[in-house]
């Protein structure tokens, strides 16, 4: 007898900023089935919700802008919300980025408390290529890719308020966040690029798939 399992119903979240192509096809290799979308009433039918992002912090809060209420409903529903890479960012409160380019205080979604910080200027920006990642706290995210390699882009790199926000680091000089949560564990993000990592990304999607369906 055979049977259907069913697949995650997941909305990726389309705000003028992403990459938005690779991120569908990974998904979709995971197991997923993704809804593109610039409505957030598409949020309530989902399993699950993609922030994606590529860009500057001020410029995707601005976009994200339409979205902002509807992500935090979401999230306080504990629908599972996953930024990544900029996504990741403005799932914090703030970023320098932003005071760096003369933008003043742009608010992230504050749904993981901290800030952004900048590379020092002994390091290399923005930083790119491939990183070991090492996973601190039980996620299920996280799951089976302790010791794995992600592929990052970034110039910025999240410092959540409390130490126990961090699921996993890696290193560039300093040891930052490659993953973070909130408490609830349904809100996260990570700085690297899943759909750009080999078989650590598309397991991490996988994890995110059957976290949606949990």
């Amino acid at each position: 007898m055979s049977t259907t399992q069913r697949t995650a119903d997941v909305v990726l979240v389309d705000y003028g900023l992403g990459n938005l192509r690779s991120v569908t096809r990974g998904l979709e290799r995971a197991g997923a089935t993704v809804t593109l979308s610039a409505d957030p009433a598409d949020f309530d039918a989902a399993d699950g919700i993609v922030l994606p992002g590529v860009g500057a912090f001020s410029e995707g809060m601005d976009n994200a802008g339409p979205f902002r209420e509807a992500l935090v409903d979401a999230a306080a529903e504990g629908r599972p919300l996953f930024g990544i890479c900029l996504g990741m960012q403005m799932l914090l409160t703030t970023s320098e980025e932003a005071e760096t380019v003369g933008q003043g205080d742009v608010r992230g979604l504050d749904l993981v408390s901290g800030t952004n910080l900048r590379f020092d200027e002994g390091q290399k920006v923005p930083h790119m290529g491939w990183n070991e990642l090492d996973v601190g706290r039980e996620h299920p995210i996280a799951e089976g890719i302790d010791g794995g390699y992600a592929y990052f882009v970034h110039s910025y790199y999240a410092a959540p308020d409390d130490d126990s926000a961090v699921v996993a680091t890696t290193d560039y000089g300093v040891e930052f966040p490659a993953i973070v949560a909130n408490e609830a564990g349904n809100v996260f993000g990570t700085q690297f690029h899943p759909e750009k990592s080999s078989d650590t990304g598309l397991r991490i999607l996988r994890n995110f798939v059957e976290y949606c369906l949990a």
